[in-house]
């Protein structure tokens, strides 16, 4: 297939450091290269793939200093694709709803990855006025704020099989790899591992955004001498941190819309000590990878206890469940739906496009070649709005 797929420009991708929404788009791209299918990622001029890159800016916005407005960069992306949607059986966008009204008015043959927190009003509207854009979850749990989007499945992230290295034995610490963030919870982090008498060490990026709550309410632990902060780490270092902690501590006080950290952790054979909120039970076998805690007492007593969890096993329900092969293989269903039926006429739009009339059951454009044909051959009834695609775990 043609594939686009179309990146934040915020970090590199690969990342740098700290950066899951573009680690997951260079997993799946290398993956979908690799499984023979022709890619162009649309991403910042820093970015590292196999597949054809558009550098649609010279480098990452975060790390650019003399980006004042990251969304300019992004429209600017969107009319690059305005004149290149042409060339693609499907774009697989990963930017939230920027491309919306774009992707609704020239007919994309497209479909969106939700990769944030979704419970916030300002986005009811959106969904309100596009419930015809078809959607993909990370995790069933984080669609419950938006009951009225189109949601066509729910795939799970996934990682290279051989990216981490297995660890059969723990060490001396608790490790907390992420965001230094209200939601994240670090305080909480570093009270178990201090309950324990056991050191953390944390390896985590700190937000502007957050700069004034780390230094109100998070500095000052970090004065435990059974505290070592890190700062960021890149993949490359998370084998020996990760492979090598007792437990890797994930006591989010948020929906976690999925939360890639733990599947790092399993890849390690590293047990995951986690609060049950947003996709943590869709993630960890409690009592297999890890434990799944509601208070902070329950947690101090499952962190004393990972030792009782066998590693091989938390290793082998990664290979099983997240694997980036996995993870490549069910967004392919979906973008064979997608390419096969088009996306048949999105409602609220008109009938008309220019002078063109749009017939009731007929394709709104004209399709790229491959997907005609694929149509041609399948018989797969088009899809209308909340028809669930194949893929994932569809819901």
């Amino acid at each position: 297939m043609r594939i686009a797929q179309v990146a934040p420009l915020y970090e590199s991708v690969p990342p740098v450091a700290y950066g899951g929404t573009e680690r997951i788009v260079h997993y799946l791209t290398e993956e979908l290269v690799a499984m023979g299918h022709e890619v162009t990622l649309y991403a910042s001029g820093d970015s590292r793939t196999s597949a054809k890159l558009v550098p649609v800016c010279a480098r990452s916005l975060r790390l650019d200093p003399n980006c004042v407005d990251p969304v300019a960069h992004h429209i600017a992306m969107l009319e690059l694709l305005s004149r290149d949607y042409h060339k693609y059986d499907v774009i697989h966008f990963h930017i939230d709803f920027l491309h919306f009204l774009l992707a609704r008015f020239l007919r994309l043959p497209q479909l969106t990855t939700l990769h944030g927190r979704l419970d916030l009003a300002d986005y009811q509207p959106v969904y309100d006025r596009f419930g015809d854009m078809p959607v993909v979850s990370i995790s069933n749990a984080q669609r419950a704020p938006l009951p009225q989007a189109r949601w066509i499945g729910t795939v799970h992230h996934g990682l290279p099989e051989n990216l981490y290295r297995f660890s059969p034995h723990g060490g001396d610490y608790f490790v907390f790899v992420g965001r230094i963030s209200p939601e994240k919870r670090v305080d909480r982090a570093i009270e178990i591992a201090t309950a324990l008498g056991t050191k953390i060490k944390i390896a985590a990026k700190i937000d502007k955004a957050d700069r004034e709550y780390f230094e109100k309410e998070i500095a000052h632990l970090f004065n435990n001498p059974l505290v070592e902060y890190l700062g960021e780490i890149g993949d490359g270092q998370k084998s020996e941190l990760i492979g090598g902690a007792r437990a890797l501590l994930f006591p989010i006080d948020w929906p976690e819309p999925f939360g890639i950290v733990m599947i790092e952790a399993m890849a390690c054979g590293t047990p995951v000590v986690a609060f049950g909120h947003g996709s943590v039970p869709e993630v960890i076998d409690d009592g297999v990878t890890g434990f799944i805690v509601n208070d902070m007492p329950s947690a101090i007593e499952a962190a004393a206890r990972v030792h009782e969890l066998d590693r091989r096993r938390v290793r082998q329900v990664f290979e099983q469940r997240f694997t980036a092969r996995r993870m490549a293989k069910e967004y392919l269903k979906l973008y064979q739906r997608v390419a096969v039926s088009n996306m048949v006429r999105y409602s609220g739009y008109q009938d008309s496009v220019g002078s063109r009339k749009l017939e009731d059951g007929k394709a709104p454009r004209e399709v790229p070649a491959a997907a005609q044909a694929q149509r041609g051959t399948t018989g797969t009834p088009p899809l209308h709005k909340n028809q669930p695609m194949s893929g994932g775990s569809v819901g």
